[in-house]
């Protein structure tokens, strides 16, 4: 049985808030696991992810996972903040280290806070037995002196009760079946699931890859060049190719796929669907999700 989830981010603005709710009501039909919202790389934007998670929780039936960071709070104001989403029904959170704040060369933990991911782990797991998402890396996450390094990482977040991994983007699909067969190997035997992020704009996703150490194969640039003018096109190849990413990873066994949306729906909906994925008839979720975002258009 293959299982999804997407992730959103917080609108800046009436116009994305639009576009945000527009994706939700076209993709939450398809049943996804969860859906998760992202925090911001200093936790600028938690007010606006509270309010998003918020309104999921209040007005759909579709399980609203907020991100919650080590950076920028203490350990007090971030459990106060997980007991808060408790109080509100949520039970899934996506537990991350989080990024330096903007002008910071590189990560300093908060005098007070937690340190690392693992550390907000068991921090989380003492306030409530919450659903909770890492993250991995198949490639290495950049600040890691060397893979065993950050397969170590990762193993010490999921023993200090993580239940998942969700993985960076990633292009190189032998690159991810490879990590988890390291993973097995390690004795890791919670899920690893791909991230898949759908190429809307190439010259953007190559700029993030790049930050973030995710090598772009040579085949990909081929097919992607020469289509700077040509949005029509780069919309057909960018659904090629994540299919055809998808595809095989479900010959190899894999049937849990989590969808970073960039909030548009129109790829990720026609991937879900080469997964065999349709909307269901309207259901209490599917009504709930029409009532919200009618309210927004």
């Amino acid at each position: 049985m293959i299982n999804v989830s997407f992730e959103f981010f917080p609108p800046a603005d009436a116009n994305m808030e639009a576009t945000l709710w527009h994706s939700i009501e076209r993709l939450g039909p398809l049943g996804p696991r969860f859906v998760s919202v992202t925090y911001g790389a200093d936790g600028s934007t938690r007010t606006r992810t509270h309010h998003v998670v918020s309104r999921i929780q209040r007005e759909t039936a579709l399980t609203g996972a907020p991100h919650l960071t080590c950076v920028g709070a203490s350990r007090a104001e971030v459990l106060d903040i997980a007991r808060q989403y408790w109080q509100q029904g949520v039970r899934h959170i996506v537990a991350l280290r989080g990024d330096p704040p903007q002008g910071a060369e590189r990560y300093a933990p908060h005098p007070d806070g937690f340190a690392y991911a693992a550390d907000l782990v068991a921090g989380l797991r003492r306030v409530a037995d919450f659903e909770i998402s890492v993250a991995a890396y198949p490639e290495t996450h950049p600040e890691a002196p060397s893979p065993q390094f950050d397969l170590d990482n990762l193993k010490r977040k999921l023993d200090a009760g993580a239940t998942r991994a969700i993985t960076q983007f990633f292009f190189d699909t032998e690159a991810f079946l490879r990590f988890r067969d390291r993973c097995a190997a390690a004795g890791i035997g919670a899920p690893i699931v791909p991230g898949i992020l759908p190429i809307t704009r190439f010259d953007r996703v190559r700029r993030i890859a790049e930050r973030c150490r995710t090598s772009i194969p040579p085949w990909l640039e081929e097919r992607f060049s020469g289509l700077e003018e040509d949005p029509e096109t780069r919309r057909l190849i960018a659904a090629s190719v994540a299919i055809e990413q998808v595809k095989t990873l479900e010959r190899h066994g894999v049937c849990d796929f989590h969808f970073y949306t960039l909030n548009r729906a129109e790829l990720t909906f026609a991937i879900c669907h080469t997964l065999g994925l349709r909307p269901g008839a309207q259901t209490p979720a599917a009504a709930g999700l029409a009532q919200a975002c009618g309210e927004v258009k």
